[in-house]
């Protein structure tokens, strides 16, 4: 090319830069040209305009000189930029001028096989971000003919547009959206035709970012290529999983106003919990990263979906895919192996759960999130559960049966995964994780071989439970304390929470460990409550058939061990103490309970809890010890302890329920004489040896004292009391 020669009005400076072999000298040229063209449009100066292009055409664009021609394009470029706000203009004449030279202008470059993408692409990064509709306008159409071209791939670049792109979809103007749509659309077909070269992780958070607008367009289409992200490159978007989950969770709360959006963030939530394997929880070993197509999911509804879901170019939103994507592993950087990090997603996590202003849907799926989190991964899981272990205790106090549900179901894989031994060395020992059992045992004379001594693994009762780590005391601990600082709780939720528990661990290892926690209760007003709650359990729930069974013949060691331990705390509560008698067909001893009854403060509330005593005795839970009452002559002591509840009632209808019982006896042997008592047999119960049941009725009178004192204090009469009894 001649440098002498006159390419006016192109400065010799924007010359020299069009002909440079480096990209970002023709860069400034560019802009440099962009600028000139602005100029003489807005002096309306058309001859020059005409000049400048006429020269980018012929003595550049059309150069054998490569340089050149990449200058020449780049700078022909620039001035279809700089003149598409011309397409604004209210002269009719220069609006279509305007239009045919843009067309013109995308003619040479679609027509060009040297077209320079790479340096056109930043100009058009930068002015993707204007807000005049025209340009915006402008800016897609000349992406569709890009795009329309088959030599040119602009998925290498579509990092680069992405956000601008997402930006012009919020546009006012309905043709613009359209527009944008279609535009996204072929992108996400390229994409799902050719995942291999797709820069899925470039591009994550500019998806994160969108799936956060308040923009219903914006949020649906950014879901849908987050959700084709997540299937088709797999594990590639694990790293960025915590900002998915920012991004995701609050959607699964919508209504049906934006049922669209929630239909797409669940299905984009279940394929990236199911990225989540076991594999994960080995930290020196991460995974490879493979993009896979991922299974069809049966409960994906997306591909019934109806009505309008953008990201195609009909507006609808296919969650199928190319029949030709196989299983790949991608190119590039994305071929590392990736590790996945716990400590943002779980920090996610915990910041959802303790919002409680989220979504109950929101608030179930973070539990499932975390449930999954310690089936999965339970070691590296164990390092976060001190973070996460208050605020799971707060949420059973949640409005929602259902959330509490999930809640449980995490708390119990927490206290039974053996990943939660903190008696294991390594990392998962936090500070205060180790519970001390030894702090809470109670005295060893009705304790023997109940529990573990400290520092062996979890609580195991029998040979025949399974084994809780330290957690599980820990969390019966910090339950009871619930229960005991937020009593609405205990009244409303109290036994739905147990229950259930009893089935998600082990009933028995519940009602031992409580039962040794509330032998040491100081507030024995709570304890006596908590003990009437666990007794009314224990008696009427089906959940604890097994248990009952266990206790109602007490043939094994075990038994007769958990009997004791319960006995011992439900001393908190006469009448339930004498219920748990009832239920081990320990009558002789019911009989000798009711006998103290005489020398206890009755009152109301207690002749309450008697009258539900009787009541209960009429449930079918009771029914072997009414057909008992047909053998007298085994079973005095079970007609002696139910007369005993009679006399202290007074004449109500409880009272006429036990009466009317007790005349159903079928003789009179209620009064034979002692020396006929003495020729009977003995009570089933008083054959086991290894129940003290004089030292029992010791300690029921101690604990009662106590009570009495604590009730006496609080009156102002308790000085006159033995202070030192202590249980």
């Amino acid at each position: 090319m001649n440098p002498e020669k006159d390419f006016a009005p192109l400065t010799p400076n924007i010359v020299r830069a069009l002909n440079d072999k480096l990209y970002e000298k023709r860069k400034v040229a560019a802009l440099e040209i962009e600028k000139l063209v602005r100029e003489f449009v807005a002096q309306n100066n058309t001859v020059q305009i005409k000049h400048v292009i006429q020269t980018l055409s012929q003595e550049f664009a059309l150069s054998q000189h490569p340089h050149s021609r990449k200058g020449g394009l780049i700078g022909l470029a620039a001035c279809s930029i700089a003149l598409g706000k011309l397409a604004a203009d209210p002269d009719p004449n220069v609006k279509s001028g305007s239009e045919l030279l843009d067309r013109l202008l995308k003619d040479i470059v679609t027509e060009s096989n040297k077209f320079d993408l790479v340096g056109f692409i930043p100009l058009l990064r930068e002015r993707i971000y204007s807000n005049n509709q025209y340009a915006r306008q402008f800016i897609i159409s000349w992406i569709l003919v890009l795009e329309s071209v088959p030599d040119i791939n602009l998925l290498d670049y579509l990092p680069e547009i992405l956000d601008g792109l997402f930006q012009i979809l919020g546009d006012n103007g309905k043709e613009i959206r359209k527009m944008c749509e279609v535009v996204l659309g072929e992108f996400l077909k390229e994409i799902k035709k050719n995942p291999s070269s797709v820069k899925f992780a470039e591009m994550a958070n500019i998806l994160v970012i969108h799936c956060q607008t308040t923009d219903d367009l914006i949020q649906l289409t950014a879901m849908c290529w987050m959700r084709e992200f997540v299937q088709l490159a797999g594990r590639v978007m694990l790293p960025y999983s915590s900002g998915i989950l920012t991004a995701v969770l609050p959607c699964l709360a919508y209504d049906d106003r934006k049922k669209s959006i929630k239909e797409v963030a669940n299905v984009c939530n279940q394929s990236l919990m199911k990225l989540v394997t076991p594999e994960d929880d080995e930290p020196d070993e991460p995974k490879p990263v493979v993009l896979r197509q991922a299974e069809p999911n049966p409960d994906d509804t997306m591909a019934k979906q109806k009505g309008t879901v953008s990201g195609g170019p009909d507006g609808s939103c296919d969650s199928s895919f190319s029949s030709g994507v196989g299983v790949f592993t991608p190119t590039g950087t994305e071929r590392a192996p990736v590790t996945l990090h716990l400590d943002g997603i779980v920090q996610v996590l915990n910041c959802h759960l303790s919002d409680m202003a989220i979504g109950m849907m929101t608030r179930i799926a973070v539990l499932k999130w975390l449930y999954h989190l310690y089936i999965k991964t339970p070691r590296k899981m164990f390092r976060h559960t001190d973070s996460l272990f208050p605020i799971l205790l707060q949420t059973l106090s949640d409005e929602s049966d259902e959330v509490i549900l999930k809640d449980l179901e995490v708390l119990a894989e927490i206290a039974s995964s053996p990943a939660g031994q903190t008696d294991d060395p390594g990392p998962l020992d936090g500070p205060d994780l180790q519970v001390s059992h030894s702090e809470l045992q109670v005295p060893p004379a009705g304790r023997a071989g109940l529990m573990n001594t400290p520092g062996t693994k979890g609580l195991e009762c029998s040979p025949s439970t399974p084994t809780m780590n330290s957690y599980f005391y820990k969390f019966m601990i910090n339950l009871l304390k619930r229960f005991s600082s937020e009593r609405k709780l205990l009244e409303v939720r109290g036994a739905f929470i147990i229950r259930q528990l009893c089935l998600l661990l082990n009933a028995e290892n519940i009602f031992h460990s409580m039962a040794d926690i509330l032998l040491r209760e100081e507030d024995l007003k709570f304890a006596s409550t908590m003990v009437h709650t666990l007794n009314t359990i224990l008696l009427t729930s089906t959940e604890l058939f097994q248990l009952r069974n266990q206790l109602k013949d007490l043939k094994t060691l075990e038994s007769q061990n958990l009997f004791c331990c319960l006995y011992r705390s439900w001393c908190h509560n006469p009448v339930t103490t004498v219920s748990l008698c009832f239920l081990t067909q320990n009558y002789r001893h019911a009989y000798d309970l009711i006998q103290k009854f005489g020398d206890l403060e009755v009152t109301v509330d207690f002749l309450t809890e008697v009258d539900k005593l009787v009541q209960l005795i009429e449930c079918p839970i009771f029914t072997y010890l009414r057909l008992q009452l047909l053998d007298v002559k085994s079973n005095p002591y079970l007609i002696k302890a139910l007369y005993g509840l009679l006399m202290l009632l007074p004449q109500s209808s409880a009272f006429q329920l036990l009466s009317h019982r007790l005349q159903c006896v079928p003789n009179p042997e209620l009064l034979q004489t002692e020396d006929s008592l003495k020729a009977a047999p003995k009570s089933q119960k008083a054959d086991s040896p290894s129940i003290d049941y004089a030292e029992l009725l010791q300690h029921f009178e101690k604990v009662q004292k106590k009570h009495l004192e604590v009730r006496h204090q609080r009156s102002g009469r308790g000085d006159h009391l033995d202070r030192r009894v202590v249980l």
